[in-house]
């Protein structure tokens, strides 16, 4: 079989596959359904830090690179090394 052919079968099969989920999702909503959600419900990306949790890792971190710059000490906001 010849690529281009494949290629072009596949898009075929894709646009069919594309009309027949726009039909039943036209079915499903003029059915009164409500749009599908995704399984797990999580809110996807990244989790935003309180200003307390900054402050922690912000510390932390000042310590970890202390350490890898040869455990030169610094001062933290609190006043301990």
């Amino acid at each position: 079989m010849d690529l281009y052919k494949a290629i072009q079968e596949l898009y075929a099969e894709k646009e069919k596959l594309e009309r027949v989920i726009a039909s039943l999702e036209e079915l499903q909503n003029s059915a009164g359904e409500l749009p599908v959600v995704p399984a797990s419900g999580r809110r996807r990306g990244r989790k935003s830090m309180s200003s307390e949790e900054r402050e922690i890792v912000s510390e932390r971190m000042k310590r970890y690179w202390a350490s890898r710059r040869g455990g030169k000490e610094i001062r933290t906001s609190e006043g301990n090394s």
